[in-house]
């Protein structure tokens, strides 16, 4: 038998006499599971906000995007074409054309960015079910559909046949500019729709026909600024990408999901991480009444610890026996407290307790490796400031 973990957990599962300790040691192991409780709801808030992030980007963003490495654009000729088409694991895809422009309507204009689709661009996104007012854009016409913020800034509708809407992108090619009007390509368009995703896409795209963004750029007809790709679900997305970088060596840059929203993710990652910091702090101040209990626990015992020196016990024995205490008061009460986290996140995603708004419950997700991160995180420091407490204890204070 493990002598100093029996009399460990004799001494934490057992009343004290002193109501003074009992009292404390409930605030000791009351602080570590609100702490622990705390930190694990919060890192499935985060990982629940990426999800979230990651599924309304689905909207307006492929699973995959292959981008060229070099230029702007790039041809794809027809033996491209059957060469993507022989991928298996590839539901769909389009092909897009892109680039910063200006619009206009009478005496306002302001810089965006078309986005030429092909007819397959609703079968690799949802973008459609983001149109707040209006259609989507015909195919072969000159019908775009814009962000709500584009609207709101050059004050234009759908449909609004007072306003007609101007498209210019500079020209191609070099020498001296003779006039304004052969400086520019430009197009006269009808805004169909308005989309509204988030601030800053109303505020930079608007969707058209790939033929009229062809015309607008002078562009080849087999060439293009992107291939977006929808994948089949049952699809490993790594899989696709090495067929891709096979297939087409040294062509083009492969883009998940989460690449093509690096900024945001990146953003919520730093912010993952500052906030794990900051509850580790609260952990840590937690601890520092684990480290008070158990040295008034010391204090307490100083009678029965004299008589098991007086019997032989060594001092490095004793201290092992509240080193266990204190690690044994952490582990408990961290697993107490990862175990209330979980029950409040399953509540919230089966009851949708706390909304964002009316319509949207705060996202929260249950992942594995926050309850592995929590409960490492309590058990070290626990075990740190056990070791630091049971480290009071000398041949002095024993025999005295």
């Amino acid at each position: 038998m493990n002598f100093p973990l029996y009399i460990a957990k004799r001494y934490l599962f057992s009343k004290s006499s002193n109501n003074a300790i009992n009292i404390m040691t409930g605030i000791a192991s009351g602080g570590v599971i609100i702490a622990s409780a705390a930190l694990f709801i919060v890192l499935s808030v985060f990982a629940g906000l990426k999800n979230y992030s990651l599924e309304f980007s689905s909207f307006v963003d492929p699973d995959l995007k292959l981008i060229p490495s070099e230029g702007k654009s790039f041809l794809f000729s027809e033996e491209d074409i059957s060469q993507l088409n022989a991928v298996n694991g590839i539901a769909s895809y389009s092909k897009i054309i892109e680039e910063r422009i200006i619009i206009k309507t009478e005496n306002k204009n302001l810089l965006a960015t078309l986005k030429g689709v092909d007819s397959n661009f609703l079968k690799v996104t949802n973008i459609d079910s983001m149109i707040s007012r209006g259609n989507w854009i015909s195919n072969e016409s000159n019908e775009v559909v814009a962000g709500s913020g584009i609207a709101y800034n050059l004050s234009f509708g759908v449909l609004d046949y007072l306003k007609p809407l101007s498209i210019y992108v500079p020209k191609p090619g070099k020498g001296q500019i003779s006039s304004l009007k052969g400086a520019y390509n430009s197009a006269y368009v009808q805004n169909v729709g308005l989309f509204n995703i988030n601030e800053e896409l109303n505020n930079e795209y608007v969707f058209a026909d790939i033929n009229l963004a062809k015309s607008l750029l002078s562009y080849k007809t087999n060439q293009l600024s992107a291939l977006e790709l929808k994948l089949k679900p049952e699809i490993d997305e790594s899989e696709i990408r090495t067929t891709l970088e096979s297939i087409f060596p040294n062509r083009f840059i492969v883009k998940n999901r989460e690449q093509l929203n690096d900024a945001l993710f990146k953003m919520l990652n730093t912010e993952n991480l500052a906030i794990y910091l900051i509850f580790t702090l609260v952990i840590i101040i937690a601890l520092f009444n684990v480290i008070g209990a158990i040295i008034m626990m010391i204090l307490d015992k100083k009678k029965s610890l004299n008589t098991l020196f007086n019997l032989g016990t060594e001092p490095k024995t004793i201290k092992s026996i509240f080193f266990w205490q204190g690690s044994l008061m952490t582990i408990v009460s961290g697993i107490i407290g990862v175990s209330i986290g979980l029950l409040i996140v399953f509540l919230q995603q089966t009851f949708d307790l706390v909304m964002l708004t009316p319509e949207l419950p705060y996202p929260v997700r249950l992942h594995f490796i926050n309850v592995l991160i929590v409960l490492a995180t309590i058990f070290a420091l626990g075990i740190i400031a056990s070791r630091i407490a049971s480290q009071r204890i000398t041949k002095k204070l024993i025999r005295s």
